[in-house]
């Protein structure tokens, strides 16, 4: 295996590292609320309760995970490795833990807010990669 792939690999495993802990603290912080309901989150809550945003990180990284992951896997299934992609790569998974370490601790209804700027380079990064990804389907 090469040093490429291995980087690659390793990047896909620190993102599902991750979205495993973002189920974890969303679900027990909900789950130690007085009254909690499994799979109902309070209609009142909003950005000042933690409950909420990390109920809202955990959802809002399943709603990205799907052009991340297709993306990803498959370049896998073609053998596609590239540094600039294993690069893009990293870029996401680490704008994705800054954007969920923002939404831990900033309650803002502000738009855009600190962690916009995170959620932006992650889209950023796999829109090269869907490129990336293209132009390889190309030269096929």
């Amino acid at each position: 295996m090469t040093e490429l792939a291995l980087s690659a690999y390793f990047a896909l495993y620190f993102y599902l590292i991750m979205v495993f802990t973002q189920w974890a603290v969303a679900t027990f912080s909900k789950a130690s609320q007085k009254d909690a309901v499994p799979g109902k989150i309070d209609s009142n809550l909003s950005h000042d309760s933690f409950v909420f945003r990390a109920h809202r990180t955990f959802q809002n990284t399943l709603e990205n995970s799907v052009l991340f992951l297709g993306t990803v896997f498959f370049s896998f299934i073609i053998g596609y490795h590239s540094a600039v992609f294993a690069i893009c790569m990293w870029v996401y998974v680490i704008a994705r833990c800054i954007h969920m370490a923002l939404y831990y601790v900033i309650a803002t209804e502000k738009n855009p807010s600190p962690r916009s700027y995170f959620f932006l380079a992650g889209v950023g990064a796999n829109m090269v990669m869907l490129v990336l990804l293209g132009l390889r389907l190309i030269a096929f």
